[in-house]
């Protein structure tokens, strides 16, 4: 188990998360396999159980760990571990702190938490859900977090807290987030952005945030996903007809990390930004898609465009001056972006919704 959980915290360290020591021996004292007792899908759909062979490796792998499914869909999990060693550093908890996590998941990520010396509330809406990570919590002996269940936007019992940290994909942040939290306070969450869900740390007061990372996240359910006036469109499932309508711009190809860069700067840029998957390929790409969904344009990592629809051209066009306008730019990364926020959303119960973007000076060389 030692050798396991040495190499479980090089593997997160390789996705290039930077963490510090004390993150780091959280992630090597709390035992991950603790909070999956009953197995687990991987990302490949494949079930994996406490009697196989690969089940400590793969619990101690920097992947997603399917907990439930509601037919084919995922509706929780125990998620990647360098994504939330990215938002707990993000998060700056201290000992003493009082942090509300919505998506309680498996509990794992509160176990984190309180292994950092937070006082941990963390709610989730599925009984189920927050039953199984209860007992989790407990087979850990870990008494500094209590699990309720309630709906993620209400933000559960109202108390107050130094720190708010989401798990589960949004469109915004919760009003009754913000009246929870104390002076000074910050609220970490992955908000819709282009058919992704890129972590902001937001401020209250200005209503302004700062990206911290990439991310994927399975979506919440009822006014915390609902539409405003600067969402994207739904991704599209799968693009057929797709022709190459220009050549390759760029040798070599942009890495992962760069390609993430451009699709949020095409997302802040344009509103028909979302992403698609193509048939025959398990990637999924940065479309910028017509006003049925189902036609567009692609932008691949080297630069090259494809299109469908009646439409090709225009979009094709489109493509090319996204991707060339972000290069012209100096390449910059997401965490460059500053992001404002403006009341949307179901007026019955509004969301702080990403409505502005604006990009900070490129330092030549940076």
């Amino acid at each position: 188990m030692e050798d396991a959980r040495r190499r479980y915290l090089d593997l997160i360290r390789s996705d290039g998360v930077e963490f510090s020591a004390t993150l780091a021996g959280a992630f090597a004292a709390v035992p991950r396999e603790i909070f999956v007792p009953d197995g687990f899908h991987r990302r490949d759909g494949r079930r994996v159980v406490p009697a196989d062979r690969d089940y400590l490796a793969t619990v101690y792998s920097n992947d997603v760990l399917v907990t439930k499914m509601d037919g084919d869909v995922p509706v929780s999990s125990s998620s990647q571990p360098s994504l939330m060693a990215a938002m707990i550093e993000g998060l700056a908890v201290r000992p003493g702190m009082r942090v509300l996590e919505i998506g309680a998941g498996t509990g794992y990520n509160a176990a984190l938490l309180a292994t950092l010396g937070a006082q941990v509330t963390t709610v989730d809406v599925q009984p189920d859900v927050a039953s199984r990570a209860r007992s989790a919590l407990a087979r850990a002996g870990l008494p500094g977090v209590r699990v309720e269940t309630a709906d993620g936007y209400t933000g559960g019992p109202p108390e107050r807290y130094d720190r708010i940290i989401v798990t589960v994909g949004v469109a915004g942040v919760s009003p009754l987030w913000l009246d929870r939290l104390d002076p000074g306070g910050r609220i970490v969450v992955p908000v819709e952005h282009a058919g992704t869900h890129p972590v902001l740390d937001v401020r209250p007061g200005l209503m302004s945030a700062r990206v911290v990372c990439a991310a994927g996240f399975m979506s919440a359910s009822g006014p915390l996903t609902a539409r405003h006036p600067r969402s994207h469109p739904p991704a599209a499932v799968a693009l057929d007809g797709l022709t190459e309508t220009s050549p390759a711009r760029w040798r070599p190809s942009l890495d992962a990390r760069a390609y993430r860069d451009l699709w949020y700067a095409a997302g802040a840029w344009h509103p028909r930004s979302s992403h698609a998957s193509i048939a025959g390929r398990e990637s999924s790409y940065l479309a910028i898609l017509d006003d049925t969904g189902e036609a567009g344009s692609v932008v691949l990592a080297d630069g090259a465009i494809l299109a469908s629809g009646e439409s090709a051209e225009r979009y094709t066009a489109v493509g090319i001056a996204l991707a060339d306008r972000w290069w012209a730019l100096g390449r910059p990364p997401m965490t460059a972006w500053r992001v404002g926020l403006a009341l949307g959303g179901d007026p019955a119960a509004p969301i702080w919704a990403p409505s502005s973007w604006t990009l900070d000076p490129i330092t030549p060389g940076g």
